[in-house]
Formats: C-alpha cells, structure tokens, sequence
C-alpha cells in the first residue's frame, strides 16, 4: 500500500487572484475551483514572480530565481542552470514517478528540458508559450503537435484538455506508487485562444471579447480540474493526494489599468498591479493545498506571508522525503504551520522583483515585504494591512521602516548577485540531443524574435547563443529563416492577405549567410533555391557564443532565427 502522499500540482499562466469567483468575481465562472477552495487550505498572503519563468525557477528550486539563472522570459535568461536541482529530481531520488505536461519555459534545449531535470515523463510545447518561436510551427492551441520527452507528438483536440488527459493517463498508469503530477497549463496566457462554447456566456454579458476569451480558458481549466478530481475520487487515492492549486502571477486580462496602475475597469481583488508589476496585483497570487489525509479539506486560511520558494522545502516534509545533501534553499518549509503545530510564522522579509533585462538592475520594479509593510523599488512604502491597495506612500512617515527593508533588500541582492555575469550555455553535440535546434527566443541581444508572428514579420533583430560544445571534432550548423516544417525558402514569403500570428509571412531578399563561433567565420552566397545555408566547423569542446546574420541587397542584416546544430 503506497504509504507516501501523492502530489498533483497545478499552476496556470497568467491568472490572477482575482480571476475566481470565490474571490469576489462577479463575472467568471469557475465552480470547481470555488468548490475547491471551499475545501482546502489556502495561503492568502503568498507571492511569486510578476512573470513565468521567475516563479516557475523558484518553484522548481525554492530559491530566488534570481539565484537560478531565470529572471527574464527569453533571451537565454529563463534557461534554469545545469547545477540546480529540481523539485523533480528530489522527488525521482525518492521513489516518486514523475510526470509534467504542459508548459515548462525553463529551457527547451539539453540540459534544460523537463525530461533531463528530473521528470520520467514530459509532454510540452516549446518557449514560455503555444505559438512562440521555439513552439511546433503553427501550433494554435487546437490540434497541435508537442514533444513528449524530446519526440514530436501530434494530438487532436484543445491543449489545456490535452494536458489534463495525459496527465489522467500517468496517475493511472501509476496510481499504485507515490507520483509527482505537475500540470503547468499554457492558459490563460495569451493569445486567448478557446473553443467558442466558454467565451460566448461572457460575450453575452457584453465583456470585451479578449477578456471574454481569457476568462473562457479559466471555465476550461476549471472544468478540467473538476474532471481530474473526480478520477481521483474513483480511483480511490484522493485521500492519499496533496492537491494544490496556483497561478504563476498577477492577471494578464482580467483588469485595465491606469497610468498609476490602479484598476478603471474589470476586478482585481482590490489590488494595484497586475501581471509584470511590483505591486500586489503583479505577484500576489491564489494557492489552494486540498489534502484529506493531512487534515487540509475545512477552508483554512493563512495569511502569514509566504512565497514560492517555500513550496518545495514544504514539500519535502509533507511527503517525508528526503532533500539534497547540497540542499540551500532560500524558501522554509511551511510544514509546522500547516500541520496546525504553530499559530504562527516567525516575522520575515521576501523580496521579488521583475528584471525582464540582459542583467539584473538593483532596485528595477522590487518589492521587499514582511507582513505589514511593502517597500517599492526602495523608495515607496505601504502599509498593506491598512491599505492592500497602495495608494497611501507612508515612506516619509516612517524611514525607520524603509531604512530596515533597504537593507533587507542588500543582503538579498547580496545573495542573488554573484552569477548575474555568468551564462546558461545550450549544450550542443551530446548524445542526449544529437540535433540542437537553436531558436531566436533564446539568443542573447537587445531584441528577439520570440514568437512565431515576429518570424512572419521578418523582424529585424539578432543576437548571440550561449552554447558548449560537448566534445572536440566536427560540428554541422544548418541555418534557416523558417523551420523545417514550414520547409520554405530563405528568400519566400507565406501568401496571404495579412500577416499575423497564424497567416501570411514576408519575403526577404536575403543574399548571404554569416555564421560566427567564437574567433572563427564563414560566409556563403544565398541562392533563391536555398531553404536553408549549411556549415562544417572542426572545433574544439566547450563554452563560446554562436552567432548569425543573414543579410540582403541593401546592407539590412538579421540573425537566422532558426539553426540546426549537430556532431557529425
């Protein structure tokens, strides 16, 4: 009898606290969240990264993203470093089976894909969304291909459904042995995209219809959720099961903000901010932890503060297994509180920040929290017992208060700081992935073209990629403005009326092909036959920078946004 809790874990993208009825939506429908909420225990003081790949990396390895590699979305700077360990991992070293489908955006290359950081089994699309650059050409969220531990898949039907049935199909497969199931959904990150039959009772109410789409994916989710209990139930290990429930930041759609960031139309739970933003509404999120053996299904709540980077700490204790001999997380574990042993969490200070640059910058859109006070960027100060909506700047009133979270902020920086310098390198020859499929969403620069509109635009921009070379000998590079599955020419446009996200591409004029690693160049002629330029490199193992251009008659040069890389 598998003794061990189970652990189905599920994050959403881009959904904010405010996106739920049971947390005074009057619009959105979600009654299996709400029914769940009833039911669990829920941390309404909890916070997060203002965007995706920041919370993800605190989740995975209950330390400041900052620490991790991951502070930005693209730009080789949501790749979570080789040497960190992950919730997965810990979970696999103690006999868990471990599973994840859906949205990972910590990396799509080896060393950082799902299946190489932990997960036995990993179905998901590529970048931090469906339809970004690194995502299977033309993948709309309908009928779309992924990749399951590395291979092309295709499947029928909407992606948040196909999430929730493959992850049905792993707890069933291993029902009989402790699992880790996380479901880390694509939506409702845009674009909001969702079988008509969800959005059409919002429209009804005459919401705007991007938000009648966003909230449409949530009703999907919530739907898919309550189906995923009830096979729990029928299955009989829901008992046996922590089940949590979050989002991974502030809202993307549910409010309109004003120039100060107050709301002016939609509901945020009272909140200033949402996502990407310093303020509560960008990283104060919803988490519901539904357990029955633990005592967790009366609606308790803690407003202690809390963070993501506790999650994994907790974990570990709630399933009794055991962390790292070289475990140094900067999350604690919040197991005491939850097992009702302590009333009480000793007083505190988080910080989280948004830093969607090359480097991180000091002071750029943080907040330094205890559980009264919120300093902002280091200079505004809130008392968010009195004011959860921030309005009131209380800094000149009490300098006591902000001298002390200033320097809280200094030792966190202090902390989160030595590695800013340092890159994540994409590793390319090795025989865990003998074809590196390089992608302009990952390249280091000043603009990327990180979705697959932007390829279809033609958008003029370049970078470098942070690459090791897994061993000396020769090394192939196939360079391409469109990927293979598009199979066009270099040159050729996409006919169509428009050209957007999913229609029509731009025809470029390109006539020659650069390729540059570290000291060494080469140069080729584009044909107007060509669908991609190839070169052959002997080189030697280890770090250097890759980079491309592809220029055309009138001296305007952009990097390949796709390159095929391999060890012949």
């Amino acid at each position: 009898m598998n003794q061990r809790p189970n652990v189905v874990f599920i994050i959403t993208d881009d959904q904010g606290y405010g996106d739920l009825a049971c947390h005074g939506n009057p619009i959105i429908n979600t009654p299996h969240l709400d029914q769940l909420h009833a039911k669990s225990t829920r941390l309404t003081n909890f916070h997060v990264g203002p965007t995706c790949a920041p919370t993800r990396a605190g989740i995975m390895t209950g330390r400041y993203c900052n620490c991790t590699g991951v502070w930005h979305t693209i730009g080789g700077r949501s790749l979570l470093r080789n040497d960190e360990t992950t919730m997965a991992d810990i979970f696999r070293a103690n006999g868990y089976r471990t599973g994840m489908f859906g949205k990972w955006h910590l990396g799509d290359n080896y060393p950082f894909r799902p299946h190489n950081r932990g997960f036995d089994e990993a179905l998901y699309h590529g970048g931090g969304g469906i339809s970004q650059t690194p995502d299977y050409w033309g993948n709309d969220y309908f009928d779309d291909t992924y990749w399951r531990n590395g291979v092309e898949e295709s499947f029928e039907g909407y992606c948040t459904d196909i999430w929730f049935e493959q992850a049905t199909k792993f707890i069933h497969k291993h029902r009989d042995q402790p699992f880790f199931c996380y479901i880390p959904t694509n939506a409702p990150h845009g674009p909001f995209r969702v079988p008509q039959k969800y959005a059409a009772p919002y429209i009804d109410q005459q919401v705007p219809e991007s938000r009648a789409n966003f909230y449409g994916m949530i009703t999907n989710i919530d739907e898919n959720i309550g189906r995923l209990r009830q096979e729990l139930e029928q299955l009989e290990i829901a008992d046996n099961t922590i089940f949590i429930f979050m989002t991974d930041n502030g809202s993307a759609e549910g409010c309109q903000l004003d120039q100060d960031q107050f709301v002016i139309n939609g509901f945020n739970a009272g909140m200033r901010g949402k996502k990407g933003s310093e303020y509560e509404g960008g990283h104060r999120v919803p988490i519901f932890l539904h357990w029955p053996n633990g005592g967790h299904t009366s609606g308790n709540e803690i407003d202690d503060l809390t963070a993501n980077i506790d999650l994994l700490p907790t974990l570990i204790d709630l399933c009794n297994v055991d962390p790292p001999e070289t475990a140094d997380f900067h999350g604690i574990s919040l197991a005491s509180r939850l097992r009702f042993e302590i009333n009480q969490l000793t007083e505190r200070v988080i910080v989280t920040d948004s830093q969607r640059v090359e480097r991180p910058i000091k002071w750029k859109q943080s907040a330094t929290m205890n559980q009264r006070w919120r300093l902002i960027n280091g200079r505004e100060l809130y008392d968010i017992l009195l004011d959860p909506e921030q309005r009131q700047d209380l800094a000149d009133q009490h300098p006591e208060v902000v001298q002390d979270l200033c320097q809280h902020y200094e030792n966190w920086w202090d902390l989160v700081s030595p590695r800013f310098d340092e890159e994540c390198p994409i590793i390319v020859g090795s025989d865990q992935e003998q074809i590196s499929l390089l992608t302009s969403h990952d390249w280091h620069g000043q603009q990327h073209a990180w979705n697959q509109g932007q390829i279809r635009q033609g958008l003029a921009c370049n970078g470098y990629w942070a690459v090791d070379f897994a061993h000396d000998g020769e090394y192939h590079f196939e360079l391409r403005r469109w990927p293979k599955e598009e199979d066009r020419r270099l040159t050729e446009g996409i006919p169509g009326d428009k050209i957007d996200l999913y229609n029509g591409g731009k025809a470029l004029e390109l006539q020659s092909a650069t390729i540059k690693i570290g000291e060494y160049q080469q140069t080729q002629t584009i044909s107007t036959s060509d669908k991609s330029v190839s070169f052959t490199f002997q080189l030697s193992a280890g770090e250097t920078r890759l980079q491309t251009y592809l220029t055309d008659s009138g001296g305007l040069t952009i990097g390949a946004y796709y390159v095929y890389a391999s060890r012949i």
